[in-house]
């Protein structure tokens, strides 16, 4: 078994080498986040050591870039943080598992297998709309190529919306499945949050595929020409 280990510390990177290599693995490394990406890409790996705090690119970026060009290796990430938003935030971003340094390194050891013994997981349904994708397992949306960063309820939206290609949406069926039954904020919130929308994904890239539907609500349109 193949193991990419992208690690800053130089004293951890070694531990980690020496002591996967002699539980059996194959291990290469990588010192910061930009060699780390570059290798996960061109390299087969049967799984990812990941730290997160990374020089260059970060580890959460390593991962989210990783799923959003469609690499799909079980990542482990390591960090000295412990916050729940942080542990959080890199399973949004695509890992599969999370250890906070310090850590035994046989429980390193049992994760590790247990990631193995899963595989490469099956590509997630990807949501599609012409130019535009979302990857509700990874939270990446990708417009004409570009990535595009959507806070969570523009993403909600937008996963709500692409959900239900070409139908004819209420305002009060997108409060209902976004922002829940019980909310009494500002009532034209969505009319706010398809603008954020279309100033994102449509007028950027001259399209119009969220459309307004008078007296009715919206739909995002699908089509080739669209």
């Amino acid at each position: 078994m193949r193991l990419l280990v992208v690690e800053d510390n130089e004293k951890m990177r070694s531990l980690l080498r020496r002591g996967l290599a002699e539980a059996g693995y194959v291990v290469e490394t990588a010192a910061d986040g930009d060699e780390g990406l570059l290798l996960a890409e061109t390299e087969d790996y049967d799984a990812i050591v990941l730290d997160v705090m990374l020089p260059a690119r970060d580890g959460f970026d390593v991962c989210r870039v990783l799923r959003a060009r469609k690499v799909w290796t079980p990542i482990l990430m390591l960090t000295a943080r412990d916050a729940v938003a942080d542990r959080v935030q890199g399973l949004d971003k695509g890992a599969d598992d999370y250890l906070v340094k310090p850590f035994a390194f046989e429980e390193l050891l049992g994760r590790i297998r247990a990631l193995l013994r899963r595989g490469k997981p099956e590509r997630p349904t990807v949501l599609t709309c012409g130019s535009v994708s979302l990857d509700p397992a990874t939270r990446v949306v990708m417009c004409g190529g570009e990535l595009v960063e959507l806070s969570a309820k523009e993403f909600a939206l937008l996963e709500f919306l692409m959900s239900r290609r070409n139908q004819v949406l209420s305002r009060a069926q997108m409060i209902e499945h976004v922002w829940g039954y019980n909310y009494d904020g500002y009532s034209n919130v969505v009319d706010v949050y398809i603008k954020y929308l279309r100033d994102k994904i449509d007028r950027p890239f001259g399209t119009q595929r969220i459309q307004t539907v008078r007296g009715a609500g919206y739909r995002m349109v699908c089509g080739d020409t669209t």
